[in-house]
């Protein structure tokens, strides 16, 4: 069965072919619900999914007709997306994230229903100040965590961390649910730090090239005695004054913003994280690996680190929502996986 999956977030959108359960080509739009929320007009967004749509289809040499599923999963289920399906409280694993799934026609996307995968909140009520630190909730991310349960065979309490603009730690419990999830602006803030401020120039406007543990644990505990803010503008200080170069300065940013994650996983009461909780690292490599290391290195956490690689993450979210799929009856057989079943070209 031929089974196309839109992955759908804040500013990209991309669309994967499936062939007997192995992604056979993929296209991408640089558009997401945040050209929604400003213009408030979906019709961009709807422009990008059915160009995405189509150059697959153009690609595959194939029509709508011949596909066997078409299924959606991210922010466009959101309420600035393009067809919103309401979060489902914690905890919600495989079964229950197949139950929610929804179908819908979108005639100004493509002439096939297209099934559509819920997200998940915390179970919070009756949110106020006193509160709403505990509440928090994803759209996306909870396909890619069903596709690394399977990939990975998780089978025990892990605590799963997905880099990106909007960070993502996603809370599993024994049954392999998600139990509650926390995020943080880390990726936005670096890059707003790094381009935007007046650390800028010590950066030359750029990410760290390397990772330099010594640099990354200084970033880190800087934040973490003095504070996010006087941490950040520490990095002028080393440009002007010390011989570090610019690669060890921007590590000492990124320990400084991450370093402010880690406070975030050991006090918030979204998670309640035990120490003794695995932890697995995806996204890219320089991430990756500085989360690992700040992680293995701090005495809060005591089980192993464990890392995701390039491989065990390619097209994620398509390969979890097809798992979502079998699960909820739609597809015959579930999505075969290896280390060679990338995406030609």
């Amino acid at each position: 069965m031929d089974i196309l999956t839109i992955d759908a977030g804040t500013t990209n959108t991309r669309s994967t072919l499936w062939r007997n359960g192995v992604p056979s080509c993929q296209a991408e739009r640089p558009v997401g619900v945040r050209d929604t929320a400003v213009t408030g007009d979906k019709s961009a967004l709807q422009n990008g999914v059915r160009e995405s749509i189509a150059e697959v289809l153009q690609q595959a040499r194939i029509g709508i007709a011949d596909l066997g599923l078409l299924l959606a999963s991210g922010m466009i289920t959101s309420n600035v997306g393009l067809f919103e399906v309401a979060h489902l409280p914690a905890p919600a694993g495989l079964k229950e994230l197949a139950a929610g799934m929804q179908q819908a026609l979108l005639p100004q996307v493509c002439a096939r229903p297209i099934w559509f995968v819920p997200g998940v909140r915390n179970p919070v009520v009756d949110i106020g100040l006193h509160d709403c630190e505990a509440m928090d909730m994803m759209r996306g991310e909870e396909a890619e965590t069903m596709g690394l349960i399977e990939r990975l065979k998780i089978a025990a309490p892990a605590l799963i961390v997905l880099p990106g603009s909007h960070t993502k730690f996603v809370l599993l419990d024994a049954q392999q649910r998600i139990a509650n999830c926390v995020t943080t602006l880390s990726g936005e803030l670096l890059q707003v730090i790094t381009h935007d401020t007046i650390v800028a120039d010590s950066l030359g406007s750029d990410f760290a090239d390397r990772i330099e543990p010594e640099m990354l644990f200084a970033g880190a505990r800087s934040a973490r005695s003095l504070g996010l803010g006087r941490a950040c503008f520490m990095v002028r200080t080393l440009g002007q004054f010390t011989r570090h170069d610019r690669n060890a300065r921007a590590n000492f940013l990124l320990g400084a913003v991450l370093g402010a994650d880690l406070l975030t996983l050991k006090h918030s009461s979204a998670l309640r994280l035990r120490p003794e909780t695995r932890c697995i690292v995806a996204g890219k490599p320089a991430l990756r690996q500085a989360y690992s290391l700040l992680l293995a290195n701090d005495d809060f956490f005591s089980a192993a680190v464990s890392t995701v690689s390039d491989d065990e993450q390619h097209s994620l979210a398509g390969f979890g929502a097809i798992r979502l799929a079998q699960e909820r009856g739609l597809a015959g057989c579930g999505p075969t996986w290896a280390a060679s079943g990338r995406v030609p070209g």
